[in-house]
């Protein structure tokens, strides 16, 4: 039964990170971006040692201590990087469906000519 419950969390995890990368895809700048990537890979990465701990009782110890070290630094080391990217580089997008980014890079290129 546990490790049922442990293949469970495990594909839970994995779901987790496949939108993770479906986000890094998807959202049109660097800070939506990297939100989503903290945030499902960081739950994926809870699911998936929650599923490492089914299989394996004697390293809970082990994987608790892994779980409070990733729901420190990934939120802190996000952040500080968010902040970073908006103070020196960030250039907000104001068009953020993917046709209306087709219609302006049309437009440009036209411009060029």
């Amino acid at each position: 039964m546990l490790s049922i419950l442990g293949y469970i969390l495990g594909f839970l995890g994995v779901i987790l990170f496949f939108i993770s990368g479906i986000g890094l895809l998807r959202m049109p700048d660097t800070l939506t971006r990297m939100q989503a990537a903290t945030k499902a890979s960081t739950l994926g990465s809870l699911f998936v040692i929650l599923g490492v701990a089914c299989f394996e009782p004697q390293w809970t110890f082990k994987l608790v201590v892994l779980s409070i070290f990733l729901l420190i630094t990934n939120p802190i080391s996000s952040s500080l990087l968010a902040m970073t990217t908006y103070k020196r580089f960030y250039k907000h997008v104001y068009n953020t469906s993917g046709a209306d980014a087709l219609k302006t890079a049309d437009t440009n290129k036209e411009e060029e000519l």
